[in-house]
Formats: structure tokens, C-alpha cells, sequence
């Protein structure tokens, strides 16, 4: 489906612009901040377990479920592998942090379109109890962070019987 304007909601001069054809608009970038303050207002509200921390520039990341573990894979294109941080704090929170940072500026060029994003970065999820998080492996591959979390045997419930005296 092709989202089309309302020449009556934009200036006239935005179409006749020749700029206009290569400048890039987005939107959707103000949705990026109403996030970032609802969970700062309300915390972590949502039953997914997952907040988002908005910058310029937000990881994409795929959560798989198998029999035997959890996984993530994070898109972190052009980002090395010394700018990533994993951490798991007690309370089962993972959280992926980072820095893509911007190229040298390389004087004399003016650019006519820039959509690459840039910043620093944290994503932020909710672990389930059932995972060994002492035992996470993870990779970086093609600008890809994968983190494989082992599921653990849940607890039998045991029963004890207690002598009256």
C-alpha cells in the first residue's frame, strides 16, 4: 500500500522543491521519542518485556524461542565487535548496549542525502526464569550479534511431610 500527501497539508514549495526528491523524510521519527518518554514515565509497562531506548540510530532485534534455549539476533551493520556490550543484571533483565559511531567528516563534501543513523544505543529485555544465564554464549558474524541463552530443567515441585509432635 503507497502512502500518498494531501497537497492541502503540505506547503505548495515542498513539491515544486528540486531538493525534495533526494532529502529524506521520516515521518514516523517523533513515534521514536513518544516511546522513549512513556517508558520513562511508566517503566518497563509492557508484557513482551521489552523496552525501548530510542537514539538516532535502534537495533533491530529477532527473539527465537526453541525447545532448548532462547536467541537474539541483533542487526549491528558497521558497528565492531569492541563497541558492544552485553550485560544480565539479577533481576533476568538483558540488556545490549553500544555505539555506532559516525565517520570521519571528510571535508569538502556536501551531501545531498544522508539516512544512515548514528549514537549510542541500548536495548533492554525481560528474561524468563527458566534460562541459565550463567551459561550465555555469544557471536558477532556479519554484523550480527547472536546470544544463545540454554533453557533449564524447571523445578519439580517436592514434597515433604512434616511430622506433628
Amino acid at each position: 500500500m503507497r502512502t500518498t500527501f494531501q497537497k492541502s497539508f503540505v506547503p505548495t514549495t515542498y513539491f515544486r522543491s528540486p531538493m525534495m526528491s533526494i532529502i529524506k523524510v521520516d515521518p514516523f521519527r517523533t513515534f521514536d521519542s513518544l516511546a522513549r518518554r512513556v517508558n520513562e514515565a511508566f517503566g518497563d509497562v509492557q508484557r513482551t518485556g521489552i523496552t525501548f531506548e530510542m537514539g538516532d540510530f535502534t537495533p533491530r532485534v529477532d527473539v527465537a524461542e526453541s525447545e532448548t534455549s532462547l536467541t537474539f539476533h541483533a542487526e549491528l551493520p558497521g558497528i565492531p565487535k569492541d563497541n558492544v556490550k552485553i550485560t544480565v543484571t539479577d533481576g533476568n533483565i538483558l540488556t545490549i548496549r553500544g555505539e555506532k559511531k559516525r565517520e570521519d567528516k571528510q571535508e569538502g563534501k556536501n551531501f545531498m542525502r544522508v539516512e544512515r543513523s548514528y549514537g549510542s544505543f541500548a536495548r533492554t529485555f525481560t528474561l524468563p526464569d527458566n534460562l541459565n544465564t550463567d551459561a550465555i554464549k555469544a557471536s558477532f558474524d556479519n554484523g550480527v550479534l547472536n546470544i544463545e541463552i540454554p533453557k533449564v530443567e524447571p523445578a519439580k515441585p517436592r514434597e515433604t511431610e512434616v511430622t506433628i509432635q
